[in-house]
């Protein structure tokens, strides 16, 4: 069996699209190596597969992102393996470094428009070293997988560089068995809007979301999990005003577990505001969280999600993430109901899959 060294940034308990990708290469008789780091809240993690968690003198920032590097650069020098997988451009550096030293080949998967990421507005010494790191390496790569078709488009043109579409979209699962809502404590006779994210940040819509509600009839209510500064900001929010009974917030929950929140809902909401290029071209996992989960979708109108919710017809569009909008949608898709876009939700089930998508995967390693 040969061996794959996957890196990622994170502590790797809640990363499902590596978790996917080492599952998908497992199958396919590559031993992976999933090497991230260990934070002082990493939960303990069982995997079919070995892993490595760095304990690293800094968990942000600049001095950050240099250990960590410096840490993967030596790791990868002194471990033998067959393939390097580096996810995201926080990785990128050292794998491409020993990749060129040792001959390795390398398979970069870009999470997304990283330079264009919300955090680096308004720093531009890291912007642009984050820049001049992909500019150095991107040229040079064989292998490289995107989440959309917009980031790989931009990424084609700028660099010169083919790069595959593998949407991070859920694996069929024939045996997940969903909850009733008196199982999972929720209102049996409410309309339930759910809106996800384990990063829930600045400019996801979570603040617009809770003022929608209040908006509307009390029949309606709304559902967020997640974690994220925007989601700590709507907890405070909801006890402030005493909206507990309207609003209900969650932490992170393991993945069955959401989903059987999800699959209890009536409408998932996306609703990313698109004021950064990243954001603008992003399509987020959970359209297809919702879309697995048996669930229409109402979401802000930005290109990649549109091109789905339309196209797909499984939901609605609104243009703008405000209160008012989005309360004006979650009420309009409480009266057309699931029923209309079943059929439509149904096939787009069987489109969006992990095993189908996974064949990019396949494609590229047929290079290493």
């Amino acid at each position: 069996m040969k061996r794959v060294i996957v890196l990622v940034s994170n502590d790797l308990s809640h990363d499902q699209r590596v978790r996917k990708t080492c599952a998908s290469l497992l199958e396919r008789q590559w031993e992976p190596l999933l090497v991230g780091r260990k934070l002082k809240n990493s939960v303990e993690m069982n995997r079919p597969y070995p892993f490595k968690r760095f304990k690293l003198p800094f968990e942000r920032g600049a001095l950050f992102y240099a250990a960590l590097n410096l840490r993967l650069f030596f790791f990868l020098l002194f471990k033998k393996a067959d393939l390097i997988w580096a996810n995201d451009l926080d990785t990128l550096l050292p794998a491409f470094l020993v990749s060129r030293l040792k001959g390795t080949p390398l398979y970069y998967d870009s999470h997304e428009y990283f330079t264009e990421a919300a955090g680096l507005d308004g720093r531009s010494f890291q912007k642009r070293t984050w820049e001049a790191i992909e500019g150095l390496c991107f040229p040079k790569l064989k292998m490289v997988s995107t989440v959309n078709k917009s980031i790989a488009d931009i990424y084609t043109k700028k660099y010169g560089v083919e790069v595959k579409v593998l949407r991070n979209v859920p694996e069929a699962q024939a045996d997940f068995v969903p909850k009733t809502r008196r199982e999972l404590g929720l209102d049996e006779d409410k309309y339930i809007a759910i809106l996800q994210g384990a990063f829930l940040d600045v400019d996801r819509g979570a603040l617009e979301a809770v003022a929608a509600i209040q908006l509307l009839p009390k029949h309606f209510q709304l559902l967020i999990i997640g974690a994220g500064e925007e989601h700590e900001k709507a907890k405070f929010l909801v006890q402030e005003k005493g909206l507990e009974e309207r609003i209900i917030i969650k932490n992170k929950l393991p993945y069955l577990e959401l989903k059987a929140y999800t699959a209890a809902s009536d409408l998932g909401l996306t609703l990313d505001k698109g004021l950064y290029f990243n954001y603008l071209y992003s399509l987020p996992n959970k359209i297809f969280d919702y879309v697995h989960a048996g669930i229409p979708v109402l979401a802000t109108n930005l290109p990649e999600v549109g091109r789905v919710v339309n196209e797909e017809e499984i939901g609605k569009c609104i243009e703008n993430c405000t209160a008012q909008e989005i309360a004006e949608g979650i009420e309009t898709m409480a009266d057309l109901g699931k029923g209309p876009l079943e059929a439509a939700i149904q096939a787009a089930q069987g489109k969006f899959y992990w095993q189908e998508e996974v064949k990019v995967i396949d494609e590229l390693l047929a290079k290493a």
